[in-house]
């Protein structure tokens, strides 16, 4: 019920706040609106306080203004100054891009609201390497601390990840600079072609196989009904070995299980100070092309790293506002290099995310608390307000594209062109989406 709710209301604020845009900047051009509607369908509420009809209907993916247009209907003498077709093409082009642009203003409002609050930050310190990864590949360490990444400085985790994103779009060779836990300064050069498709879209969501999470090895939760609940182990067991092999890290832990489904193990843990010998035999579970072991376990963190880990940054109101313009303004312009290197193949369309992957992260990010939610909700704004910007007809951008047409040839473009492109847009757009819906089945299903 949190996912759903977590989700309707993202669509609802996210929904309005774009046709608040469209509407207000359609009141101040003289343009008489008919109807603000939220959502599609029969209507369930309706009011009119005055000329303009405000409806909530039941489909919640969307709304949109309806203004007064003499291609839609017959208008009033009178009126015909209202209407938007007889608008001059700037007022026009004002009205449309305000949409997309109030998306943009609410994330940075939303963005202004979580940094004034103080951020909270982790250093860029590698806590744990996943094995056979680019990032194991390339050579780093545990205790590792990125310095800069393909030339770019970075003073926190989530700096050195988006600078991982940026980088992998346009190289296939990443040079990260590192310092050791030593104090020494070395190259890793992150490289994920060799690794798969799999691998390469995880480097452009900016993991290669590293995490600033640091655990014990031991068991800090155990899942009921798994092969260690049926086992007997314990959250706060101590694992040492499996079949006379020592594994000292989590990690080890974590790759002996996945290479072992349907395996009988002998693993020795300590309980409560004493040693114990336990007899494990992971399930078989099928992640993608390959089958793998697990036992349901959630592994304890290690408490004093993420103490070291962790800091806290604070801004005064103006330095939050700064702030907040400049991620809004770094996430669309990262935004817009990941569409078009999708347009080039140089991004895989596997990364395109459709309702239900959104209502995920929306459910997931509402248990973390307001400002993870906030968050969430600011980056998808900016993601539909920089998505209406594309020139694509039946979005935003394609009635720009027609009015800069306009102006700069002096006369409207003709209405059979319109509706050649009206079709090739929704043909493009309906083929984005169920492929992005397909994105979304295939994540749900471990695909």
């Amino acid at each position: 019920m949190l996912t759903v709710f977590a989700f309707l209301l993202a669509i609802g604020v996210l929904v309005t706040f774009h046709e608040l845009g469209h509407y207000w900047v359609a009141k101040l051009c003289g343009v008489r609106v008919l109807r603000f509607s939220l959502g599609f369908g029969t209507p369930l509420l309706r009011f009119r306080p005055r000329e303009t009809e405000w409806v909530i209907c039941p489909i919640p993916l969307g709304g949109y203004v309806k203004m007064l247009d003499e291609r839609e209907g017959f208008v009033m003498p009178e009126e015909r100054g209202r209407a938007f077709n007889n608008q001059h093409a700037l007022k026009r082009i004002a009205i449309v891009a305000a949409g997309p642009l109030a998306n943009l203003l609410l994330a940075v409002l939303l963005y202004w609201v979580v940094i004034a609050q103080g951020v909270p930050q982790l250093k860029p310190l590698v806590g744990t390497v996943i094995a056979q990864s680019p990032a194991a590949a390339a050579g780093f360490r545990e205790g590792d601390r990125i310095v800069d990444v393909a030339g770019k400085p970075v003073g926190s985790w989530q700096e050195a990840r988006l600078a991982l994103v940026d980088a992998a779009m346009s190289a296939s060779a990443i040079p990260v600079r590192v310092q050791t836990e030593a104090g020494a300064s070395a190259e890793r050069r992150i490289v994920a072609e060799r690794f798969g498709d799999k691998a390469v879209q995880a480097l452009q969501q900016g993991d290669p196989g590293l995490s600033p999470a640091r655990f014990l090895p031991a068991i800090g939760a155990v899942e009921p009904g798994g092969a260690a609940a049926k086992a007997g182990l314990r959250a706060g067991d101590k694992l040492q070995a499996v079949d006379g092999l020592l594994l000292p890290r989590w990690e080890d832990w974590v790759q002996m299980v996945r290479n072992s489904p349907g395996k009988d193990l002998r693993v020795r843990i300590e309980r409560e100070g004493k040693p114990l010998d336990v007899k494990l035999r992971p399930e078989s579970v099928s992640q993608g092309d390959e089958v793998a072991g697990r036992i349901g376990v959630a592994p304890l963190p290690d408490a004093a790293w993420n103490d070291k880990l962790s800091f806290m940054v604070h801004y005064d109101a103006l330095g939050a506002l700064a702030e907040a313009g400049a991620k809004t303004g770094a996430t669309a312009w990262m935004s817009l290099k990941f569409l078009g290197n999708m347009l080039i193949g140089h991004a895989s369309l596997n990364n395109l995310s459709g309702p239900l992957t959104i209502a995920n992260v929306a459910g997931q990010t509402a248990r973390e608390g307001v400002s993870p939610y906030l968050e969430f909700l600011a980056l998808i704004s900016i993601s539909i307000g920089i998505l209406n910007l594309l020139p694509i007809p039946v979005l935003d951008g394609g009635h720009l594209m027609y009015y800069v047409a306009e102006l700069v040839r002096g006369k409207p473009v003709s209405e059979r062109a319109q509706l050649l492109g009206q079709k090739i847009g929704f043909i493009l757009l309906a083929s984005l989406m169920a492929f992005a819906m397909l994105n979304d089945f295939s994540r749900l299903l471990g695909g």
